[in-house]
């Protein structure tokens, strides 16, 4: 029997008994979503999936995947079965994505199992099938379970809430201590990655980053319990990566005894909800956007009878537009 013709629960007792081509299929449902992808979702319910889950972000170009792909091909040389969710952005014209983070994680590591997903549009840098397809990977008995986002921005730190550990890469020319603290990079990183280290700046990086924590530590912002360290490597090479290895496995264990990593997971289906509850109102106000009679309300906009926000507000109530 071809593994399409597998119903969801069959695929999810495949799944379990790590078969990948099952894994594969199921992210497949997650992505597309929709009453399989909710069944998928209470199937799961049953099933343990208490993996580390390893978030990696930074600017466009400081080498996360690189980084990234040393850092899986670590996991797997110390018996670990690693996974990653490579979140690749959409064209905001075609909604195609290339897909490319695959490629590059593939040619370090060829054991791991590596799945890029497209963001479709969704803001912060992760998809909306993020959540459910770490959830799934753990499920299938990967650990960890590795998420490298698009980038990150002023506003793009959603990866804080999908991930227990979130590894912060940055480049040398990254700018100056007050412009790392304006990009959300202080409350992002549990670690610092300065990637490239062997370029010309890379210490002018790493001495911005130190200013910047102690300005945290100053200000009250620091976490008292845990100083994100900052680590140099050259990806390229491979130098620093078992530096990075050891604090991410640290990182861990002081969630663990500090008691932080259930709080962490309670931010994680958070965070879940709030994506799914924005997209059900999206999928609601293109709804009521799209129907003929909202045209008398825009009308009414334009006559100067109602106001936007009064307008707005109309489209919420019984019968409303």
């Amino acid at each position: 029997m071809s593994i399409r013709d597998l119903s969801v629960d069959e695929l999810v007792a495949r799944a379990v008994e790590s078969d990948r081509r099952a894994v594969g299929r199921l992210l497949s449902i997650v992505e597309r979503g929709g009453e399989a992808a909710d069944h998928l979702a209470e199937c799961l319910q049953q099933v343990p999936t208490d993996g580390h889950v390893i978030g990696i972000t930074g600017s466009p170009g400081a080498g996360k995947s690189t980084m990234g792909a040393h850092l899986v091909a670590a996991f797997t040389a110390a018996g670990r079965t690693p996974a990653v969710l490579a979140v690749d952005p959409s064209s905001p014209l075609t909604g195609g994505a290339i897909l490319g983070d695959r490629v590059r994680m593939a040619a370090v590591d060829t054991t791991a199992f590596i799945r890029s997903v497209a963001t479709r549009g969704h803001a912060g840098g992760l998809a909306l099938a993020i959540p459910g397809g770490a959830r799934l990977l753990a499920a299938a008995g990967f650990d960890p379970v590795i998420i490298e986002t698009v980038g990150v921005g002023q506003v793009e730190v959603d990866i804080t809430a999908a991930a227990d550990t979130t590894v912060v890469v940055v480049a040398p020319g990254m700018g100056d201590a007050v412009q790392a603290n304006k990009a959300g990079l202080l409350e992002v990183a549990d670690i610092f990655v300065v990637n490239k280290a062997d370029l010309p700046g890379a210490n002018d990086a790493r001495r911005d980053l130190e200013l910047m924590l102690e300005l945290s530590h100053v200000t009250g912002q620091e976490d008292s319990s845990h100083r994100p360290p900052i680590v140099m490597v050259n990806s390229l090479e491979g130098d620093g990566i078992a530096a990075v290895h050891e604090a991410v496995d640290a990182h861990h264990v002081h969630l663990i005894e500090s008691g932080k990593l259930a709080a962490r997971r309670r931010a994680r289906i958070r965070y879940e909800l709030r994506s799914r509850a924005e997209l059900t109102f999206h999928l609601f106000l293109e709804t009521k956007l799209g129907d003929d009679t909202t045209e008398s309300i825009i009308d009414a906009i334009l006559a100067g009878d109602i106001t936007p926000s009064s307008a707005a507000r109309r489209l919420w109530q019984p019968g409303g537009a």
